[in-house]
């Protein structure tokens, strides 16, 4: 064999193995369940993991913390290492590493706190994929208006809801001691019910349209209020 064919030969042989899944991938991909041990507190943490076309998907589920598939960000799969961040105002972050056991440990890190997580494969991924948004009906079009209290403070609300023919918006502001202006995520009715989401800071509205106001509760992580939204004159 001559050196070029012997060159030719090593190439494709680097090629292919390049393209073979890393067996710590397989690994990885799937269902984890388990605990983050927060100070006098345990949270139930549940991570989907997959792959799609090369690059790594995810979403988390904290019940206590009030998220439910949110996607997951900055994921990073590197032997051993499985690094990942929950997109969101909550600045959580997870560094783990896959253990002889093949169990995933490692630290729940949130505001500069850090605390041992750890989690088991229970089956296949169940990655949950954002939902779009979807009509309201024509009488939630415009702005509603209200109060609510939380920790103490009153808190203005205002959501604006807008069809367009490439979709739903709604603007959502809240205003405390600060005048903030969500970014909004998803905006949906199913039936009677609408739901704003705003993943990005934490807060959700859920309400229902009964006698002319919309009613129903905002949520803040695992916080929650009732509030009743009328119509902006």
């Amino acid at each position: 064999m001559t050196a070029a064919r012997a060159l030719v030969r090593l190439i494709m042989t680097l090629m292919v193995a390049a393209a073979l899944p890393c067996p710590g991938e397989d690994v990885v991909s799937g269902r984890w369940e388990g605990t983050a041990q927060i100070p006098e507190n345990e949270l139930t943490v549940v991570v989907d993991l997959s792959q799609e076309n090369g690059a790594w998907v995810g979403s988390i589920i904290i019940p206590g913390l009030g998220l439910k598939g949110v996607p997951l960000t900055d994921i990073k799969v590197q032997l051993s290492d499985v690094n990942f961040a929950v997109k969101g105002a909550l600045g959580i972050q997870l560094k783990l590493r896959l253990d002889a056991n093949n169990k995933l440990i490692g630290n729940f890190e949130q505001g500069g706190n850090r605390a041992p997580a750890m989690l088991q494969k229970t089956g296949p991924p169940q990655v949950e994929y954002p939902p779009r948004n979807t009509p309201v009906a024509k009488e939630l079009e415009g702005e509603w208006k209200g109060d609510y209290e939380m920790l103490g403070y009153t808190r203005h609300v205002s959501i604006k809801f807008a069809n367009h023919p490439n979709g739903t918006t709604a603007e959502f502001v809240i205003v405390g001691r600060k005048h903030n202006v969500l970014p909004v995520d998803l905006v949906t009715q199913e039936d009677d019910l609408v739901t704003v989401d705003s993943h990005e800071m934490g807060f959700t509205f859920e309400g229902r349209l009964r006698d002319g106001k919309l009613t129903g509760a905002i949520r803040q992580a695992a916080m929650e209020t009732q509030v009743v939204l009328i119509r902006a004159k």
